[in-house]
């Protein structure tokens, strides 16, 4: 599994928890419980924003996934990046427990 693909599951299910909070806001008369649920909507998206910025700072830089054409390996356009995107930047490897 690359980085990559990481990132991209991660940002799937950030969609989906984004929805689901949505859907839980929306159905209850709770004003306290709805509340609660637009907020965790707003961190999801704030989760897929972080994510995307990684995504697309790793297609840009990452000679694995950049091509001299600006097209990543699978055809897709990279999208622009901003200095303001936020960088993550892994300082240890952990082994994996298998």
């Amino acid at each position: 599994m690359t980085v990559k693909s990481d990132l991209e599951k991660a940002i799937a299910s950030e969609q989906a928890a984004m929805g689901t909070y949505a859907m839980f806001a929306d159905s209850t008369d709770d004003p306290t419980a709805k509340q609660m649920f637009q907020k965790m909507q707003q961190d999801a998206q704030r989760h897929i924003q972080m994510l995307n910025g990684r995504l697309n700072y790793l297609s840009e830089n990452n000679p694995m996934y950049n091509n001299p054409d600006g097209q990543s390996p699978q055809g897709q356009q990279i999208g622009q990046s901003n200095q303001d995107d936020p960088k993550i930047i892994q300082t240890q490897k952990q082994p994996k427990g298998r």
